[in-house]
């Protein structure tokens, strides 16, 4: 059983939630929406799971004494019942369809009773015409769900960073005492993850004792000094140095893509040296490699940092700034593009503007949906000049905020305000948030019109994608990332580990021609965290805090947007 995190417990609610929904709720047609509007509800409380726990989940608005119960339960023991009980009710097959996009409990269950009962078997009724045949469906919708679940099924065997990060974390929690460190595709911040990897120095003795009632199956892995098993479904390693000797050459080996792995062996062959997670050996004899520069030393070869070890860094990365001059979290002062209830947010813009200095950093700017988001409660232009009114009492009480708007880019490129309602802010955030299935060269207009327009301060989400469960839109990234360079245009790392875009490798490619700002989209106080992520990703691209827009201070960012706008 992992750690119980808030995160945990409210993706518990909203699943149950659907099961409940795709299973019908008898008598009680209520019931889903009340799971649904608890979590909700907790994702808006700024206590974490201990705290909450205390109070035995009481006080919270929505959360009614019996879910309290179950979520006290679930907290103590890593079972929630209510999502146990509705899920033994489904085959596994079933569930999976909720990995397809655009399908809701609804559709699963339309497809559920035509016998379409697993991906595979929608992959072949998308292709055979028995969903174009179903009603409620039709031709357009099976080609759409063809598209949709080919990429489910491609990406099954991996998890988002946040997972793994979350699960490697715990893991070496557990695991305090032998120097536990995160390996492998989260220590290099991939924004996919397929296993969760940590190393050690110990005994397989000694992983096996603080980990047997933690990771399900865990087994060693002959002739590897590795153990693999899983938290709640995530693929994990454990490698283990028996001696602090060998160290070093283990996190190396455990520590790059295989092409970097590969290159090391071969490098060390070449030099008379025989190199594996055992150790670095010459002559059959364990040299001694307690860190990975004492290892590269040994092998007269350079030691390229973690986040450089990807086949993407190989022609450009000793040109690359080393890790210490990398942009930090703690670097980020100013936290744009959030959201409040304003819109679709859980929280008042105070709150989230408190939570934000909390974590140490100087101001938030809003960043509100706009009016053509109806499905996200869009401000119309007299809810924002409402909104402005209430962020200009903030700002002369003291409050840290700067007013801005995440601005639907609309289907010809234009903005969903008017350009007198846009000056009005204080910086623009521009969105794509519909028509995803527009052709490139389409999309790729839409997107450098948008890119262009004199009040546009950051372009959002540049490519719509949702990591493992939809692909970016079809576009030419290039030419829009050229408009945003021409335009002074800054470009956003969206930081939501589900979003991660733009992806690292356009960042490292422009990394010298464009601005970017890292930004949270946080709809709730907690979302603010998220800004680790996105500064993986930055660090991944070689990104420093000169790289980043809101790494300046309130003032000096609105002196940023001042000159922008004048300069174009």
């Amino acid at each position: 059983m992992s750690e119980i995190t808030k995160k945990s417990l409210v993706g518990a609610l909203k699943t149950t939630a659907d099961l409940l929904d795709l299973l019908g709720v008898g008598d009680d047609p209520f019931r889903a929406q009340a799971f649904r509007s608890a979590a909700r509800s907790l994702e808006s409380v700024q206590d974490e799971v201990e705290a909450l726990a205390m109070r035995e989940f009481a006080g919270i608005p929505k959360v009614g004494k019996a879910i309290a119960t179950d979520l006290l339960a679930y907290a103590q023991s890593g079972v929630f019942g209510p999502l146990e009980d509705a899920a033994s009710l489904i085959p596994a097959g079933v569930l999976s369809l909720f990995r397809v996009r655009g399908l809701g409990p609804k559709k699963i269950r339309a497809l559920w009773d035509a016998g379409i009962d697993s991906l595979e078997v929608l992959r072949e009724a998308c292709r055979d015409g028995r969903v174009a045949g179903l009603k409620g469906f039709g031709a357009k919708s099976a080609a759409s769900f063809l598209e949709a679940v080919e990429f489910a099924l491609s990406a099954q065997e991996r998890q988002h960073l946040s997972t793994a990060l979350e699960v490697a974390e715990g893991l070496c929690r557990r695991l305090e005492g032998l120097s536990p460190e995160i390996a492998g595709d989260v220590r290099r911040g991939l924004d996919t993850v397929r296993v969760a990897r940590v190393t050690v120095t110990g005994t397989p003795a000694q992983v096996q004792e603080r980990l047997s009632s933690v990771v399900e199956g865990l087994a060693p892995v002959d002739p590897k000094p590795l153990f693999a098993g899983r938290v709640d479904g995530v693929p994990v390693e454990i490698a283990y140095a028996p001696t602090p000797g060998i160290r070093g050459a283990l996190d190396l080996m455990m520590g790059g893509s295989t092409a970097y792995r590969e290159s090391l062996r071969e490098g060390a062959k070449a030099k008379g040296f025989d190199f594996s997670g055992r150790g670095l050996k010459r002559d059959g004899a364990v040299l001694d490699t307690p860190t990975e520069a004492d290892a590269m030393r040994l092998l007269d070869l350079p030691l390229r940092p973690a986040e450089y070890r990807d086949p993407e860094h190989d022609a450009l990365w000793d040109t690359l700034p080393p890790p210490d001059q990398l942009v930090k979290v703690s670097d980020l002062r100013g936290m744009l593009h959030t959201h409040s209830t304003w819109s679709d947010g859980a929280s008042s813009i105070a709150d989230m503007a408190a939570e934000t200095v909390r974590l140490g950093h100087d101001f938030l700017g809003t960043g509100d949906h706009s009016r053509a988001a109806h499905y996200a409660n869009g401000l119309s232009i007299e809810r924002l000049h409402a909104q402005l009114k209430e962020v200009r009492e903030l700002q002369a009480a003291g409050v840290p905020v700067v007013a801005g708007a995440e601005v639907d880019i609309l289907d010809d490129g234009s903005l969903d305000y008017p350009d007198d309602v846009l000056a009005e802010l204080e910086y623009v955030v521009a969105s794509v948030h519909s028509l995803f299935t527009l052709d490139a060269a389409r999309q790729t207009e839409r997107l450098i019109r948008a890119a262009s327009h004199p009040l546009v301060t950051i372009l959002g989400h540049p490519t719509g994608r949702l990591l493992l469960r939809r692909p970016g839109y079809a576009l030419d990234m290039n030419a829009v990332m050229n408009a945003c360079a021409a335009n002074g245009t800054v470009v956003e790392i969206n930081a939501n580990a589900y979003r991660l875009d733009i992806d690292w490798r356009v960042a490292l490619t422009w990394r010298d021609r464009v601005t970017f700002a890292i930004n949270t989209d946080a709809h709730v106080p907690g979302g603010l965290k998220d800004s680790k992520y996105g500064v993986l990703v930055a660090r991944k691209a070689g990104l420093t805090s000169q790289h980043v827009v809101n790494t300046l201070g309130q003032g000096a960012f609105l002196e940023f947007v001042r000159n922008q706008r004048a300069g174009r």
